[in-house]
C-alpha cells in the first residue's frame, strides 16, 4: 500500500502510533457532544442553542462558530422555523382597539403587557380534524401566562384563557394586546377587560408584525412539535403541545435572558422591587418598517 502511494513506511508507522493532540480530543469531545445534544432534545435546539445548552450543563464554553462548525460538518440542523404568510384579517369598518402597544415590545416588569392570539393545529390520518390553542404571553419573559385547546375557535376559547390568567394574577392591571379578530372585538371580551382595568390594544388590519412576539411564540412551537411530525389522534397532539409547553418554560434557554428559561427569569422578577431590563436588540427590518411608515422617530403611526 505505501509503496502504491508513494508513502515512506517509516512515515506510515509513525502517524499509526501518534497520540492525538489536544485539539483533535477536543474536536471529538465536541463532535459528541453536539450529536448528544441534538439527539436527546429532538432536533429542536440550533447552534446557538446547542452552545449555551452545553455550557449551562456542563460548564464548557464553546464559541458559537465551533458548534456551527461541528453542525456542518455531521451534516445535522435544528428544524426549520418555517416564516407564516396569514394573519388575521377585518373589514375595514370593524369596531377595533387602537395599537397601543405600538410594537414597543420591551417591558420593565412581569404583567405589564401582555399578548394573545388563537392558533390552528390538524391532525388525523387525512389532518381531517381540527385543534385549537389560544395562549397568553408576557412581553416581560415571554412566559406562558394561560393557555386553553379547544375543538372550536370561538369566543368561548378566548373567554376562558383570559379567565385563566385571571385566577393566577388577579390583581394586575396590563396592557393586553391581540389581533382584530372577532373573540377580542366581543363585546363580553371588551367588559371583561374593563372590569379588570386594563387597556386594550389591537394589531392594525393585516399587519402581523404589530403582534410579533405572539407570531414568534408560534413559530417557535410549531417548528420544534408540530410541522414534520404525523399526530392520528387528538390525545396524541393534545400530550404534545403541553409537553412542548413545559419544556419552553423550564427547559427552553433564551439567549437574550443570559441562557436562563423563562421560569428562572420569572421567578427571579416577581422576588424582586426593581426587575432586571432585558432590552430586545434593535431589529433592522422594523427599523426600516418605521422609517417608511412612520412619520416622525416617536413611532406614532400614521
Amino acid at each position: 500500500m505505501c509503496e502504491y502511494l508513494g508513502v515512506k513506511r517509516a512515515n506510515y508507522y509513525k502517524w499509526l502510533h501518534q497520540e492525538e493532540s489536544y485539539h483533535e480530543e477536543n474536536w471529538k469531545e465536541v463532535i459528541e457532544l453536539v450529536i448528544q445534544y441534538h439527539e436527546s432534545y429532538d432536533h429542536k435546539l440550533g447552534y446557538r442553542s446547542i452552545r449555551d445548552r452545553i455550557k449551562t450543563d456542563t460548564g464548557k464554553k464553546y464559541s458559537d462558530y465551533t458548534i456551527y462548525k461541528v453542525m456542518r460538518y455531521l451534516g445535522i440542523q435544528s428544524r426549520i422555523h418555517r416564516k407564516r404568510h396569514s394573519c388575521t384579517i377585518r373589514a375595514k369598518n370593524a369596531k377595533i382597539a387602537p395599537n397601543n402597544l405600538n410594537r414597543e415590545f420591551n417591558a420593565t416588569k412581569p404583567n405589564e403587557k401582555w399578548v394573545t392570539d388563537v392558533t390552528e393545529f390538524k391532525y388525523g390520518k387525512r389532518l381531517e380534524h381540527k385543534l385549537y390553542l389560544s395562549a397568553i404571553i408576557d412581553l416581560y419573559d415571554r412566559y406562558p401566562i394561560s393557555y386553553v385547546l379547544g375543538d372550536r375557535n370561538n369566543n368561548l376559547l378566548v373567554f376562558e384563557t383570559f379567565d385563566k390568567a385571571i385566577e393566577v394574577y388577579p390583581n394586575v392591571h396590563p396592557l393586553i394586546h391581540s389581533d382584530a379578530g372577532y373573540q377580542y372585538t366581543s363585546p363580553v371580551f371588551v367588559k371583561k377587560l374593563k372590569s379588570q382595568k386594563m387597556v386594550q390594544s389591537m394589531s392594525r388590519i393585516g399587519k402581523c408584525i404589530d403582534n410579533g412576539p405572539m407570531e414568534g411564540f408560534w413559530g417557535i412551537l410549531k417548528s420544534e412539535m408540530y410541522e414534520d411530525k404525523h399526530y392520528d389522534t387528538k390525545e396524541e397532539l393534545i400530550q404534545a403541545i403541553e409537553k412542548w409547553i413545559e419544556y419552553y418554560i423550564f427547559e427552553r434557554l433564551q439567549r437574550r435572558f443570559g441562557a436562563q428559561t423563562p421560569y428562572e427569569v420569572r421567578s427571579v422578577a416577581l422576588d424582586s422591587a426593581n426587575p432586571i431590563q432585558y432590552k430586545i436588540p434593535e431589529n433592522k427590518r422594523i427599523l426600516h418598517y418605521k422609517q417608511k411608515y412612520y412619520k416622525n422617530p416617536l413611532g406614532h403611526s400614521s
